[in-house]
């Protein structure tokens, strides 16, 4: 029989994982959008190897699951490197390269959608490339992206759970863990869901005031 008590002492723990699961999302979204800008600029190269190598990068990482690319970089980098990585370590790893594909993606589509006409008017007056990319292209990218970018967030934060495959304590662990000790399932599993569903919504309303400032901006 189900001791509420037990189980509601048992809450402030399981809540404690949403801090790690935070954790995870932000730095591999702040890792994954670093390296996802470059290869979108390394995508529209004149250089045909980096664009190529780039573009192998993204079909590589899109077209295989997320769980394979975890383990495979929690399993392989100790066998062939010798450094036993923790798994901290390697659901970053894993999160931001995986992330960074679907990144890329994002932000190549929201270059192109800016009006070409930009960029040759700002390399005509003298503009260098860089600053150009920098300082007119990528702000309205960025704009127009918001959404999809949003999407991605919200998608790396409901795929971090992955990491309680390797035993770290994030929320979706931690509520296994409550559910093994106290032999109940439904409770934990519930909270587990609502805590997730919440920093979803948190994450939807903070981008729409993001986005309705931006247009204001305009």
């Amino acid at each position: 029989m189900l001791n509420y008590n037990e189980f509601v002492t048992a809450l402030p723990f399981i809540a404690g994982g949403a801090l790690i699961t935070l954790k995870y999302t932000i730095l591999s979204v702040f890792f994954g959008l670093i390296l996802g800008t470059l290869l979108a600029l390394a995508k529209m190269t004149s250089f045909p190897l980096v664009s190529w190598l780039s573009s192998a990068y993204t079909s590589l990482f899109r077209g295989t699951p997320l769980l394979v690319q975890l383990m495979l970089v929690y399993y392989a980098i100790p066998e062939f490197t010798g450094y036993k990585i923790s798994a901290f370590e390697a659901g970053i790893l894993a999160f931001s390269l995986n992330s960074a594909a679907y990144i890329s993606e994002i932000i190549r589509a929201g270059i192109q959608a800016v009006d070409k006409g930009q960029m040759e008017a700002a390399l005509s007056l003298g503009i260098k490339y860089r600053l150009t990319m920098q300082h007119i292209i990528l702000p309205q990218a960025i704009k127009n992206i918001l959404p999809a970018l949003v999407n991605e967030v919200i998608n790396l934060l409901k795929e971090s759970s992955l990491i309680s495959v390797l035993g770290e304590a994030d929320l979706l662990r931690r509520a296994n863990i409550v559910a093994a000790e106290k032999f109940i399932y439904f409770e934990p599993l519930i909270i587990a869901a609502l805590l997730y569903y919440l920093m979803v919504m948190v994450l939807a309303w903070f981008a729409s005031l993001l986005e309705k400032r931006m247009q204001r901006s305009d």
